[in-house]
């Protein structure tokens, strides 16, 4: 094979939040996010949703250098788990993101005091670093909430003497792990809501951009009813065929790159990924593979679907399917020979057809019952009106390919 072409590097990233060689379409939601940041006061902040692949990381990635070049400041990470264990955790997270924007903020004599600085102090140069910030947390009385809106009000104070700074945007990804947990008597998740309300109500630019699961919203609004008054929901979908063809040639437009996809396999990469960009990026990656060992030896170039969407089941698909018990696999195959079960579906329709499908069917109580933990486990998810979907793109397809394996065997 020629040294260049086997040198020659794979633009396709299928990655988990990996930013792709090109990003396609997606501009309803920058003009959104551009629309979002043009407040003067607060009074939407944005939750970007969406099902596992659409390129909600991704796309938040995007709006930072927009946020940057309006002159706001951007803090955040990923929202783990742990981070709202209870309420000082979700402190602790917040004092941290910010601190790294803050470390390099001088405080006057008159801000020194209020935290509490020695005369003596006063005179040397202080910053809002960590230790700063987290030296008032401890310093003021108060509950959790109390403490950490000391220290935004500080900050604000400290951004009001800087006309180059128009506010800061808090930007959490897999927003959807943060949760109240009533039985402890800890509430981080109502502690951020009524955080950010109580301080934009002030009239302080800091805005809160969450991205997450289609769980997220609702569980928002479970917390706190005002929740539903306070953002801006965007959920993010599939690329259109458009989009979906954009994405796929793009990268491989370069003069320099030895690999063409003709418009066969390009209509068969569309078919095959459903528009969704993760997939998209993954079966790209796999056929432009395939076509630089086989562009010198003169074998038809074509796209080898089965082959990647059997790889695409191992890497993708299977790990979640193996999460769930032998019954809940049994629901979910139930729920995949629904007509609509890409789309939306109801217990009623699952338990009807579960009559028809399997000896031992499924009563309305048990359906609720396992579509409740399975939402748990990110495979399904309930929307505001009462209906389920995959919290998956395309599961249902895998399962239907589980089925006929099962069945061939």
């Amino acid at each position: 094979m020629n040294t260049d072409l086997a040198e020659f590097r794979n633009p396709f990233k299928p990655g988990a939040g990996h930013m792709p060689p090109h990003l396609a379409g997606r501009h309803h939601e920058k003009a959104e996010f551009l629309r979002l940041i043009e407040q003067t006061t607060i009074l939407e902040n944005m939750v970007l949703t969406g099902l596992r692949g659409v390129g909600k990381t991704v796309l938040l990635e995007t709006f930072k250098p927009l946020a940057l070049k309006e002159k706001w400041l951007w803090v955040g990470t990923d929202l783990s788990e742990s981070s709202s264990v209870d309420e000082d955790s979700i402190a602790l997270r917040l004092i941290t993101d910010l601190s790294v924007i803050t470390s390099s903020m001088e405080i006057g004599k008159e801000q020194a005091q209020t935290i509490g600085f020695s005369k003596k102090r006063q005179e040397i140069s202080r910053t809002l670093d960590f230790n700063v910030l987290y030296s008032l947390f401890n310093g003021t009385p108060g509950l959790v909430i109390d403490k950490v809106k000391a220290i935004l009000q500080l900050v604000a104070r400290v951004l009001k003497q800087k006309e180059d700074i128009r506010g800061i945007i808090f930007a959490y990804d897999e927003a959807q792990n943060l949760a109240d947990h009533a039985p402890k008597d800890q509430y981080p998740m109502s502690l951020l809501l009524d955080l950010f309300q109580s301080i934009q109500r002030q009239d302080i630019p800091f805005m809160l951009v969450l991205t997450g699961l289609p769980t997220l919203f609702p569980k928002l609004v479970e917390a706190r009813t005002f929740a539903e008054r306070m953002f801006r929901v965007v959920f993010l979908d599939k690329l259109d065929e458009g989009e979906s063809k954009e994405a796929i040639t793009r990268p491989i437009e370069s003069v320099d790159c030895p690999v063409r996809f003709n418009e066969d396999s390009v209509n068969l990469i569309v078919e095959h990924s459903g528009g969704y960009p993760y997939f998209i990026q993954f079966i790209c990656r796999e056929t432009y593979d395939i076509f630089i060992n086989k562009i010198n030896t003169g074998d038809e170039l074509r796209v080898p679907a089965e082959s990647i969407i059997r790889k695409l089941d191992t890497d993708f698909f299977a790990g979640r399917w193996a999460r769930a018990t032998d019954r809940q696999r049994e629901l979910l195959s139930v729920i995949a020979q629904l007509p609509n079960s890409e789309a939306e579906f109801t217990v009623q329709e699952i338990v009807e057809l579960s009559r028809s499908l399997l000896e031992n069917s499924f009563s309305n109580s048990h359906a609720n019952q396992m579509l409740s933990t399975l939402s748990d486990a990110g495979l399904v998810y309930k929307n505001r009106h009462g209906k389920y979907s995959f919290a998956v793109p395309l599961f249902g397809q895998f399962i239907l390919r589980q089925i006929e394996q099962n069945e061939e065997t």
